[in-house]
């Protein structure tokens, strides 16, 4: 009870501060302050007058009259000008920035305001004009760039992604948002160490190097991932170190290839006349043979590896996708080759290097149709409208989009047993396979400015090939 009184105490003692009258008023007392004295004066000398009393009290009616006109013109050009300013500086606070103060002159007290006022608007309107024109650019270089962009909350929910990063997690941004990063499968770009070269569950086969910055939205610290795919970039500094190991190897393997071939020939054609029973000299033939020919054999691998070695440069031409994929589909005989058409697309490329890829693709494909069972195969083609899956069969098809061409390569064999490893050079799994066609292939399509994805079909049996080569090269 004693504080609660105490406190009432003291603040009855605190002195109020005096409310002040609003501005117009105090604007109308000080008029009358200075019209009533006139008024006075003149209406004392006016009743002195000889004049009629209605004389007298018209002229003092009249002064009055014109003191209020006076004292009423007064006030508005005192109050008036400051309203404008207050409704301008009010627009300004609301980021209106379209009004402006009038009486805007040189020389003026109340004018000079009105221009520092009209100046401050214009300030304002420029940089908010700045502001939102340099917003705009950079949300335009955001949904330009190819490279994903994400940005987290501090809960680890995303708040921001562009184009690049919908296309990487395959959905839309009204589905990405606001979701966390675990449910992302991006909690590891949050805790890994700045720009460190990462792998990505949903992104088979590329490297991501994962950069993280910090702004603040609003006051809220924010965190900035920015993910650079650098495979093709890894892809190439292995290509070249395959390319330079293959030159060295090229050019001792030959060195050596040529004499044993050469030797192994000679002492062919003088075995029959040495002295030796039938049986050794067909056992002498036969292991020169052998020499002979996995010489040879050993000559062509050779060959192979150093064509993916000295791959030349594309050489740019028109050419007709229709035309390249039908022409190769006519060449394997092996299987039933189905072409599903699409849109009539004319692409700069080199047609030799294209087509040299499609029949790599093409007869991979084919022969994981033939390593089937036999049990499995028919030697009817189901029609052109549909693919029955128990068929032995490749099917090949195209589609346009706004910036690229994509190829699709599908057959019903057995699929992939391992395919991280089907573009690792010198990896195969077919007993006369030398490992370089897929490399090859990705070869000729990166020199393209395109990329190459295998994987086994989704909720089917066998393989798809999808080449994706730009329209503009």
């Amino acid at each position: 009870m004693g504080s609660s009184s105490g406190a009432r105490e003291t603040s009855h003692r605190i002195p109020r501060k005096p409310q002040r009258a609003p501005f117009e008023r105090r604007v109308l007392r000080l008029v009358a302050l200075l019209v009533v004295p006139g008024l006075l004066v003149s209406g004392v000398l006016v009743w002195q007058e000889p004049w009629t009393f209605e004389s007298k009290l018209g002229l003092i009616g009249l002064e009055v009259f014109l003191c209020a006109l006076i004292g009423a013109a007064l006030h508005d050009h005192i109050v008036r000008p400051l309203q404008t300013l207050a409704n301008v500086v009010g627009s300004m606070r609301d980021e209106d920035y379209s009004f402006r103060a009038r009486l805007a002159v040189p020389n003026d007290a109340l004018g000079e305001l009105s221009l520092e006022v009209n100046a401050l608007a214009d300030l304002l309107s420029l940089h908010r004009t700045g502001a939102i024109e340099a917003t705009a650019l950079l949300q335009r270089v955001v949904e330009e760039v190819d490279i994903p962009i994400f940005a987290f909350d501090p809960g680890s929910r995303l708040r921001l992604v562009n184009s690049a990063g919908e296309k990487l997690l395959q959905q839309s941004s009204g589905q990405l948002l606001g979701k966390a990063a675990s449910e992302l499968a991006l909690q590891s770009s949050l805790s890994c160490e700045n720009e460190t070269l990462l792998s990505l569950p949903f992104a088979s086969g590329a490297r991501w190097v994962v950069r993280r910055s910090s702004f603040r939205q609003q006051g809220i610290p924010h965190t900035l991932v920015v993910l650079s795919d650098v495979s093709r970039a890894l892809r190439d500094e292995e290509r070249s170190a395959w390319q330079r190991l293959i030159r060295v190897i090229g050019h001792e393997l030959n060195n050596s290839l040529a004499p044993i071939k050469s030797i192994a020939g000679s002492l062919n054609t003088q075995l029959s006349e040495t002295n030796l029973d039938d049986e050794q000299r067909h056992d002498f033939a036969h292991g020169l043979a052998i020499i002979e020919a996995r010489a040879a054999s050993l000559n062509r691998f050779l060959q192979a590896y150093r064509q993916l070695a000295q791959m030349p440069a594309p050489e740019l031409q028109p050419c007709s996708i229709s035309a390249l994929v039908t022409h190769v589909a006519a060449l394997e005989t092996r299987v039933w080759v189905k072409v599903i058409p699409g849109p009539d697309v004319t692409l700069l490329a080199d047609h030799g290097q294209l087509e040299q890829m499609l029949i790599n693709l093409l007869r991979n494909a084919a022969e994981a149709v033939m390593a089937k069972p036999a049990a499995e195969e028919t030697s009817k083609a189901p029609p052109d409208t549909a693919i029955v899956e128990s068929d032995a069969h490749v099917a090949m098809t195209w589609k346009s989009t706004e910036k690229d061409v994509v190829l699709t390569i599908e057959d019903n064999g057995p699929g992939l047993m391992n395919p991280g490893n089907a573009f690792v050079p010198f990896y195969t799994t077919k007993p006369q396979g030398s490992g370089i066609g897929l490399v090859l292939s990705r070869q000729i399509v990166e020199a393209h400015g395109g990329t190459v994805e295998v994987s086994n079909r989704q909720g089917r049996r066998g393989c798809e090939v999808k080449i994706t080569l730009p329209r503009a090269t």
